[in-house]
């Protein structure tokens, strides 16, 4: 499976890896505004919220604002089935856990609504859509996301939160940005020792 971003990535490229037999992920962010994407312009400065830590160019957004955020989803989603991705990563899907919601006081219900309007929305287009972080919801979303990806969960010993994904016979994906324990010598193997759809990938700078 290759994970590879929405943009920059050309059609062309992504016909080659699926004729190699892979499957391709499409990452955009669903949470927050980027000042260098070709459709910033859509995104207006009332739902823009607070900045991203050490993030330049991002604000989170404003995801109650369906009637604002909606099209654009929806169009970023047409543009991932255009491409021919088989399925999505949504990024920035955890903005309620953000200091004062991002800025707009986002509550829990208010990013379950959104993130499961976005999974909808992608299953209509028969595109996967994975669960990025959000680790508090994932008991209520573990049934509308087709898989989960995260990062820094052992790092944090936070990878059992995710067991219901893997309950549910779904795929998780582990990013790492400093080093993979050993599956040998961790005794935290809930996941990794009973199941071969956990993948822990090495990130490094």
């Amino acid at each position: 499976m290759y994970d590879i971003d929405l943009w920059d990535t050309s059609k062309a490229t992504i016909n080659q890896l699926k004729s190699a037999g892979r499957k391709v992920i499409c990452y955009f962010s669903a949470g927050s505004y980027e000042d260098w994407r070709p459709d910033k312009t859509r995104f207006p400065a009332s739902i823009q919220g607070n900045k991203l830590d050490d993030w330049a160019g991002e604000w989170w957004l404003d995801i109650r604002r369906l009637d604002i955020l909606g099209p654009i989803m929806r169009d970023r989603l047409d543009l991932a089935k255009n491409k021919s991705c088989d399925g999505v990563e949504p990024d920035n899907i955890d903005v309620y856990t953000q200091v004062n919601g991002g800025g707009f006081r986002i509550t829990y219900q208010d990013q379950l609504t959104y993130n499961t309007w976005l999974a909808q929305e992608a299953h209509a287009r028969d595109l996967s859509i994975g669960l990025k972080n959000d680790l508090d919801q994932v008991r209520d979303l573990v049934s509308h996301f087709d898989w989960a990806v995260n990062e820094q969960c052992w790092e944090y010993n936070e990878c059992n939160t995710l067991q219901p994904f893997i309950t549910a016979n779904k795929a998780v994906f582990n990013c790492e940005y400093k080093t993979c324990p050993s599956i040998l010598a961790s005794i935290d193997q809930l996941i990794l020792r009973s199941y071969h759809n956990v993948r822990c990938l090495y990130l490094s700078n």
